[in-house]
């Protein structure tokens, strides 16, 4: 059985990724279940910079298919912070909690029109042989007022669908799935594999 390996130590990551690539006929493995630790510097100006960035590092020392991704949140009226940073915005150990309230404390008193943003999903797969593929998906949205459900992690609480008219982490899991950004890039990045033969 072939071999995929995600370059993420992120189990809530790796649930979502499993779930949607779960009809191929691949062994998904995290990078700590393959046995790969590796320092990645992410010094990319963009999420697709950085997910191929990741995905050849690990490709380096796997020999194996690497897929990778680069996620976050743009919100338009912070000038699309935290963009890139998201998961390093405000320090990597600084709580999601504390993150949400300050996005919301920013865009305190600003109207919903001006509170659009976006979640960004890029991934990249680096093929044996040095190939590199990348795709990138979006989902539309708007920063709440307050942050609201359970169901999702990171910035989920704060991110307003309007077709649902609640939060990515009010949504089921199938919800989710069918309209994330990292569904959706999942989605289209099995086509390019299965395109590949793979």
């Amino acid at each position: 059985m072939k071999k995929i390996i995600f370059a993420t130590g992120n189990a809530g990551k790796m649930k979502e990724i499993r779930e949607i690539l779960s009809d191929m006929e691949a062994e998904i493995l995290s990078m700590s279940e393959a046995g790969i630790q590796a320092d990645i510097v992410e010094d990319g100006t963009t999420f697709e910079e950085n997910a191929v960035i990741k995905a050849r590092t690990i490709a380096d020392i796997a020999n194996e298919i690497v897929l990778a991704d680069d996620s976050g949140l743009e919100v338009d009226y912070l000038g699309k912070e935290p963009g890139i940073y998201s998961a390093r915005y405000m320090g990597e150990d600084t709580s999601y909690e504390i993150k949400n309230q300050n996005i919301l404390d920013r865009l305190s008193g600003v109207p919903k029109e001006k509170r659009t943003a976006r979640f960004v999903c890029a991934i990249a797969a680096a093929l044996p042989g040095g190939e590199v593929m990348t795709v990138t998906e979006t989902v539309e949205g708007y920063i709440g007022e307050r942050p609201a459900g359970t169901n999702g992690f990171g910035y989920d609480p704060i991110f307003y669908v309007e077709e649902y008219g609640c939060t990515t982490a009010e949504l089921t899991e199938e919800q989710k799935n069918a309209i994330s950004h990292r569904g959706k890039a999942l989605r289209a990045m099995k086509e390019k594999l299965r395109q590949h033969g793979f």
